[in-house]
């Protein structure tokens, strides 16, 4: 299954890798009569990575974990009011005003909808608070007024998961904001290594993963490309354990290009649901990791 790109969200700066991905000022990616070059043909290192990786201790080791695959935090239901607000969080920008809780106990539990559970430390309301609000330098900021432990459900490796999170007030909202009050499982060792530093025969390492749909019948990515191309797109493997996502770059074109790496989001159509698969990137041969408007998510740190 391919798939094409929808929008571009936001611009970065590994000049390296879109030297390498995109060729650009080089030719790379297009041929000489400015003609683009075919699509790579992903699917041997997509099954080398789905060989390795279906039956091995890894997927064992990641099918009894707790896996997010999720941003940690979850914003008030009217968030932004203002641009201010959301420089304010996407910069980390948070003051502190009045006592945060101590944590009620010491563990909690992950409950899975589709039957489950895990128990792991349970994170304190500071420490939380923290891995929000990173910054309190000058700018625009955002005022926490008080937290309370609840609950909050999101997506993970095995479906759907209930989990305790910390509700931040914040002050001119109606609704908290919620951080997962645990660290996710460490992630195990993959059985397969990179392709290498830069991309090869084509395909090239994703950026992240952006979201799964609730029905698990496709998932958002986002995909690296430059400014001579017309952007990212991911082949799909789907095995029984693994669903392995190729990225690569279409339409490279010859010519005078500005030196910045940008990314597009993909949305990927499944044949099924994900169900407990492991998501997997070619490129690496690791699970693709989440990520948020402020970077990766905690969950990946």
């Amino acid at each position: 299954m391919r798939t094409t790109a929808s929008r571009t969200v936001q611009l970065l700066t590994a000049l390296g890798l879109f030297t390498a991905a995109c060729g650009a000022g080089s030719g790379s990616g297009a041929t000489g009569s400015g003609e683009s070059e075919p699509a790579p043909d992903t699917r041997p290192r997509a099954l080398e990575v789905a060989e390795a990786w279906d039956g091995s201790p890894a997927a064992e080791t990641w099918r009894k974990g707790y896996y997010p695959m999720a941003d940690a935090v979850q914003l008030p239901e009217d968030a932004f009011h203002n641009d201010a607000d959301k420089e304010a969080y996407i910069t980390e920008n948070f003051r502190l005003r009045g006592e945060l809780p101590d944590s009620p106990r010491e563990d909690a539990e992950v409950t899975w909808e589709r039957g489950g559970a895990l128990t792991l430390p349970l994170m304190g309301a500071r420490q939380a608070y923290e891995s929000v609000g990173r910054s309190s330098g000058p700018g625009p900021y955002l005022t926490v007024t008080g937290a309370k432990l609840g609950e909050t459900t999101l997506a993970t490796s095995r479906g759907p998961a209930t989990v305790p999170a910390w509700l931040f007030t914040i002050e001119g909202y109606d609704t908290p904001l919620k951080r997962v009050a645990l660290e996710p499982s460490k992630l195990p060792e993959p059985p397969i290594g990179p392709v290498g530093d830069t991309p090869a025969n084509g395909v090239g390492e994703l950026a992240e993963l952006v979201a799964v749909a609730e029905d698990y019948r496709s998932v958002t990515v986002h995909g690296y490309h430059g400014s001579c191309d017309d952007g990212p797109a991911v082949d799909v493997l789907e095995t029984d354990g693994s669903v392995v996502l190729s990225a690569y770059v279409v339409g490279a074109r010859d010519g005078i290009c500005t030196s910045d790496l940008r990314v597009k989001e993909v949305r990927v159509e499944l044949d099924r649901p994900l169900g407990d698969r492991i998501l997997l990137d070619a490129f690496t041969g690791r699970p693709v990791p989440h990520g948020n408007l402020t970077g990766p998510s905690p969950s990946w740190r």
